[in-house]
């Protein structure tokens, strides 16, 4: 007898990469050597300090009990320190951030705290999946709002303007954006915030990128007059400080919200392990220059990946941020998902589809720069030969 599962389930799909990477282990194990240009999971390792003090930390055996759902305070000083020096945003470090077991989780506790089933969610058209799924998975119900090729990604406000937004409760936006590489602009988040506002909706940005491969300076959306009274931002160590397995993120936003989200966390997971904070204190110290290096090193490989694109005629602009390049495919192909296909099965090399991401990513495809140099060279000799 199996006992049948939440109807929730019946909307959700196991995550893509989920289902690719296992096919992808299978064909390693059976002696194919295959090289993974999908996931975007940073194979740098993170300052030696900060290695250091996770290390130092873990060695006390007081550290190892449980920890304040809020996170201690020296760490929640350290990333408001961070958004002053790169962002020019300041924050209360006691009332208006909040420290998260990585910034997918946040995903979950905010849609929890501010969504009722049928509420309405307005999601981008070519986004991170999670937006999606999260919302489903609540009972809200997911309206994709468009975005312009032509005017680098940005939110087509002329049919926001003209949508029936009275259901519609929460936003998902996420600039610089996955997969596109978009950048952010000032014009497009203050004239979210005029959207936001007329028509009571709370804006979410999802804020990971703005330090890898950015030639301007960051920008957070919280740097825009007024955003505070309507808006939530994400973001994470994960790209930043070549941290993905340790799973540190946060939540910034006004108390009232910060509060709302604290309630669903405190009742859903736990304080992060102190090394881990003590380790995440220090890596905030990392200085300019280092940001430069790993930038560096990403900025070489992309070059290589740019010449991998042109061997397979895509088309693509060099002004994308982030650790990935966003490409479009030759007309003569059907999908993004031929393209991959044929990439994997005859020359063991993996590309991300563009369909994942959404509808409109179908002519699409994306290259992580998450590998070494010898490796994308290894890659780009595969689908040259």
């Amino acid at each position: 007898m199996i006992i049948s599962t939440a109807k929730r389930l019946l909307s959700l799909k196991e995550y893509y990469f989920s289902i690719k990477l296992a096919e992808i282990r299978k064909m390693q194990a059976e002696g194919k050597p295959v090289i993974n240009l999908g996931v975007g999971s940073p194979d740098l390792a993170p300052s030696q300090p900060t290695i250091d003090a996770l290390v130092e930390a873990a060695h006390h055996p007081q550290n190892h009990a449980y920890q304040p759902y809020k996170g201690i305070a020296p760490l929640r000083k350290a990333m408001a320190d961070f958004y002053k020096q790169f962002y020019n945003v300041s924050l209360d470090a006691q009332t208006e951030i909040l420290p998260l077991i990585g910034s997918k989780e946040g995903i979950t506790h905010i849609s929890l705290a501010f969504l009722d089933p049928d509420d309405e969610v307005l999601v981008p058209e070519l986004g991170y999946p999670a937006y999606t799924a999260v919302s489903e998975m609540v009972g809200a119900k997911v309206r994709y709002y468009p975005m312009l090729e032509d005017k680098n990604w940005q939110p087509d406000f002329e049919t926001l303007d003209s949508m029936d937004t009275s259901k519609v409760k929460l936003m998902w936006l996420n600039y610089p954006n996955m997969p596109t590489g978009a950048r952010a602009e000032v014009e497009t988040f203050e004239k979210l915030i005029l959207f936001a506002k007329k028509n009571k909706i709370l804006l979410c940005h999802d804020n990971p990128y703005s330090l890898v491969l950015n030639e301007e300076a960051p920008i957070s959306l919280l740097s825009i007059e007024g955003a505070k009274e309507v808006c939530l931002e994400l973001n994470s160590m994960s790209k930043t400080h070549n941290m993905a397995g340790w799973r540190i993120g946060w939540l910034n936003a006004a108390k009232p919200y910060i509060d709302a989200v604290m309630t669903i966390k405190s009742n859903v997971d736990s304080g992060t392990f102190l090394p881990l904070q003590a380790a995440a204190i220090e890596a905030f110290q990392n200085s300019e220059e280092w940001h430069k290096s790993r930038n560096a090193i990403y900025y070489k490989r992309r070059e290589i990946a740019y010449q991998l694109l042109d061997s397979l005629q895509c088309a693509y602009t060099k002004d994308q941020v982030g650790m990935f390049v966003w490409a479009k495919i030759p007309e003569n192909l059907q999908n993004s998902g031929e393209l991959v296909d044929k990439l994997l099965y005859e020359k063991n090399v993996f590309i991300t589809p563009g369909f994942i991401f959404g509808e409109k990513g179908n002519r699409h495809v994306r290259v992580s720069l998450c590998t070494e140099e010898k490796v994308l060279k290894e890659a780009l000799e595969r689908i040259i030969a």
